[in-house]
């Protein structure tokens, strides 16, 4: 009999992972009042203009802080998240009750504001106080895709390196 490795449970909900079983890979799902399942939406959308914002150490690290608060506080779980210079990828599993576009929502409109609360030299730049473009890339990621999904974006600094000197003879 194989060995059965710990469950990967998440402490913020009741949600248990993947749980491996010697070969097999066995998906244990949220369990809620009266539903059972989970929400993963891989989501990306970029600051306004396409400016190259996160450049900077210190400010991709902010982003990132301030995307990860506004998750916590509205029962969000982030499994990725990847500040690029100009733009955000995130796999996020969002409450059962709450739609795509809402936690879109929080997540850029809260995140923006707690941005311009910690920089406000990035006014600035925004005067407007709108640090992110009104567009979004979304999609449901299910749990055979997760894995994959989650390897793109932890990936994404190779994804967008440049190019290794010339190659040509």
């Amino acid at each position: 009999m194989a060995s059965e490795a710990a469950p990967c449970t998440n402490k913020e909900h009741d949600s248990l992972s993947f749980v491996s079983s010697g070969d097999k890979m066995k998906t244990l799902y949220s369990h809620h009042t009266h539903s059972v399942g989970d929400n993963f939406w891989h989501i990306q959308w970029c600051p306004k203009y396409r400016y190259r914002m996160f450049r900077k150490f210190k400010y991709k690290n902010l982003a990132a802080a301030c995307i990860r608060k506004t998750a916590k506080e509205h029962g969000m779980n982030v499994h990725a998240l990847e500040v690029m210079e100009d733009h955000i990828h995130i796999v996020v599993s969002i409450p059962h009750t709450m739609s795509v576009s809402k936690a879109t929502q929080l997540l850029k409109g809260r995140s923006s504001y707690l941005f311009f609360r910690s920089h406000a030299k990035a006014r600035l730049r925004y005067p407007q106080g709108h640090l992110w473009s009104r567009g979004t890339f979304r999609t449901s990621v299910g749990y055979s895709d997760l894995p994959t999904t989650l390897n793109y974006v932890n990936e994404q600094q190779k994804h967008h390196a440049p190019p290794l000197g010339n190659l040509s003879l």
